[in-house]
């Protein structure tokens, strides 16, 4: 069943065009049924994407980026590729796997927090 869209309290104004089009990209995704399912695929590259249906938590957030013309696949592949030591260890990993790397958690914290503006958290839902 499709999900209600929310209506702000307020316009939200994004520092970024493209910031408006990952939000609605987003909330697109929240229309499609997804069964959770944390199984290794391989996919193609680049590019690739589980069976549709299927995913975690991070297929959907690969999702909307590639919606907005962003291969996070790619993106997190080139760079855990140059700089593998700066990426966790938690996986036993020698090398990259552009099959499953961007699709684990702590891979994806690492690159954000590498490329893009990090964000304090807050318990106040008055600050988002």
């Amino acid at each position: 069943m499709p999900v209600a869209t929310p209506t702000p309290r307020a316009p939200i104004k994004y520092e970024s065009p493209i910031l408006g089009k990952l939000v609605a990209a987003a909330v697109e995704r929240t229309n499609h049924q997804v069964e959770y399912d944390p199984s290794y695929f391989k996919i193609d590259y680049p590019n690739g994407d589980v069976p549709a249906g299927k995913g975690v938590c991070t297929d959907e957030v690969i999702r909307s980026f590639r919606a907005i013309g962003v291969d996070l696949q790619q993106e997190v592949h080139e760079d855990m590729r140059d700089n593998f030591p700066l990426y966790p260890r938690k996986f036993g990993l020698t090398k990259t796997d552009p099959n499953i790397d961007h699709r684990r958690v702590p891979n994806l914290m690492t690159f954000f927090e590498r490329k893009a503006r990090v964000l304090p958290l807050s318990g106040d839902a008055a600050d988002y």
